[in-house]
């Protein structure tokens, strides 16, 4: 069994099945996820295809279900499949048209919640986890979201609208803006490094892949630590590993070039596990402790 805190909520509000809805963070990701799908069909040139989606929400929603059955001995929501079954189709672009990036990513996404687990609850974000394994092991044939919503158009407005709303209900928007804060910081010192432009070193933060990390990935609730300054230090964090990562680019080392496809993406996949299983051992003594001092 877990000893971590449940995931961070927001207050209640009424118990109505608004008011339910509204006050649960993964019901606001869902929101906030379906959102930027239809933008991204209607409002950009991004189309994901209904064969696509069908094949990846399928996948990861198949993968629940089996996972869930084998380890819990029912059948619980498919909400958490739904979510990064859509966040892997918005997220990645397989090269050539291909699906079976998708297909395997959503499962290896979800398969990671019940695989890599920690005391009991899942380390990774799962489209984190997803992402980068896919982005490690066929970089040929996967790529990230760059820039097929275009920057400054109507969807970038719908994510930050809705990625704002959904953050500060859920009570998470601090980390946003710990991390945003962070990296305008870290592009600054990374120009006196490498001689870029600031405009050159900021411009990844006005992409699409940056928005959806910034309001979704990096405060995903689960996967984030317990306390408010602790989720601050972490996305500041994020942010350094991030900022080296980019740095490799100039300044080479072994292994790391692979990183820099998609170093936000790898930042959080390296920090957020150690980060929450230190979080949840901290956790666990201070029950332990708790206990023997009733006892």
């Amino acid at each position: 069994m877990t000893t971590a805190s449940p995931p961070i909520q927001a207050p209640t509000a009424g118990g109505s099945a608004l008011g339910r809805i509204l006050n649960n963070p993964k019901w606001l990701i869902t929101i906030l996820i379906t959102s930027i799908l239809l933008a991204a069909n209607f409002l950009a040139d991004f189309r994901t295809g209904p064969e696509l989606l069908a094949a990846t929400l399928g996948t990861a929603v198949i993968t629940e279900m089996g996972f869930s059955a084998w380890i819990r001995g029912g059948l619980y929501s498919v909400q958490s499949a739904y979510i990064s079954g859509v966040s892997m189709t918005i997220l990645t672009k397989p090269q050539q048209g291909l699906l079976w990036p998708y297909v395997l990513g959503a499962a290896v996404s979800i398969a990671s919640k019940y695989v890599f687990t920690w005391r009991g609850r899942h380390i990774w974000n799962p489209t984190n986890f997803g992402i980068s394994v896919m982005l490690l092991i066929a970089p040929g044939s996967v790529s990230v979201l760059a820039s097929q919503f275009g920057n400054g158009n109507a969807t970038l407005m719908v994510i930050w609208v809705v990625g704002a709303l959904v953050a500060s209900r859920a009570r998470i928007l601090h980390v946003t803006f710990a991390y945003l804060a962070a990296f305008l910081v870290l592009a600054y010192l990374r120009t006196l490094i490498t001689g870029n432009a600031y405009t050159t070193e900021i411009a990844p933060i006005t992409g699409p892949m940056y928005q959806l990390f910034l309001f979704f990935m990096i405060t995903d609730p689960p996967t984030t630590v317990r306390s408010k300054k602790g989720r601050i230090f972490v996305a500041v964090l994020i942010a350094l590993v991030e900022s080296a990562i980019r740095l490799t680019n100039e300044f080479p080392l072994p292994g790391t070039q692979m990183l820099l496809t998609a170093p936000p993406i790898f930042a959080l996949a390296i920090v957020g596990p150690i980060a929450k299983i230190i979080d949840l051992e901290l956790a666990h003594k201070e029950k332990q402790r708790k206990e023997a001092l009733a006892a």
